[in-house]
């Protein structure tokens, strides 16, 4: 049964996710009143604070590990997160302000947008020549990661699993909106590049049986792995997404996002002491 849940959680994240950003993008994203990339990266951001520090690690320590230890686990996993972006295998932000300049068709002045679109797209096409291979490498590396997180998180509990893996759609939406828009830079073909990044995504579930395995081949280890799930979503928030939310803005742009932000954590947390209730 937990099995069966894993697939179906970490396709519709990997996938799901590929193709909620295709429909954005299709539609438009951005516009006076309209929810744009950067309400999505907020909301994410929130969520995945929130599921990490109120839900996974919480169920991390009722386990058997010593809290020492999965503090240690959990800064282990920070600096390996790093590692892996530093290796340009997990972090995929490089390519939002291109990305968001597409939807938005501006940036803040047009002379502005001019001047930095060719500067923000030289390194994709040199990056990209390949069909945007490197970026794709990144992606499957990172929605394998993701797939072993949801799979612990099941392990621990069918309901944690479940937001475990909403997190994860909150949060690969707006990278692949991104993802999308370069690819369709590089390779001219909408399809293609849709094809490419659910390719990518599919790759969470492959993710998500490797998790099942591996947890359940080594007893005791889920707190430790619970551990490493909370550390990759507080990296992607803090390292990549709230970075992204660090513009210059009107105080009136700071508090929506703020609201965006707050809507992310206060969602996960309902749902997660209506978990709680329902045990």
């Amino acid at each position: 049964m937990t099995l069966v849940a894993i697939i179906l959680a970490t396709m519709a994240a990997g996938i799901g996710s590929v193709w909620i950003a295709a429909a954005l993008l299709r539609v438009g994203l951005g516009g006076r009143g309209r929810v744009g990339p950067q309400h999505l990266l907020s909301l994410a951001a929130g969520a995945l604070l929130a599921t990490a520090f109120t839900l996974i690690l919480p169920e991390a320590f009722e386990g058997e590990a010593s809290a020492r230890e999965l503090f240690i686990t959990l800064l282990l996993g920070l600096v390996f997160f790093f590692l892996l972006d530093k290796a340009e295998l997990w972090h995929h932000g490089h390519e939002h302000s291109a990305a968001e300049r597409q939807l938005h068709g501006h940036g803040h002045s047009h002379g502005h947008a001019a001047h930095a679109h060719p500067h923000d797209l030289a390194p994709h096409h040199h990056h990209h020549g390949h069909g945007g291979w490197t970026l794709l490498t990144g992606d499957s590396v990172h929605c394998f990661g993701d797939g072993v997180l949801i799979a612990s998180a099941f392990v621990a509990d069918l309901r944690l699993g479940a937001v475990a893996a909403l997190s994860v759609l909150a949060h690969e939406v707006p990278h692949h909106i991104g993802d999308l828009v370069v690819l369709r830079h590089s390779s001219g073909h909408r399809n293609a590049a849709l094809l490419k990044v659910s390719l990518a995504g599919a790759v969470t579930a492959l993710g998500g049986l490797v998790g099942y395995y591996l947890v359940g081949l080594w007893d005791g280890a889920l707190p430790y792995f619970l551990a490493v799930a909370a550390s990759s979503f507080i990296y992607v928030a803090l390292a990549d997404l709230i970075p992204q939310l660090q513009k210059r803005l009107t105080a009136a742009q700071t508090l929506v996002q703020i609201a965006w932000l707050a809507a992310g954590i206060v969602a996960v947390t309902v749902v997660g002491a209506l978990a709680h209730h329902g045990h």
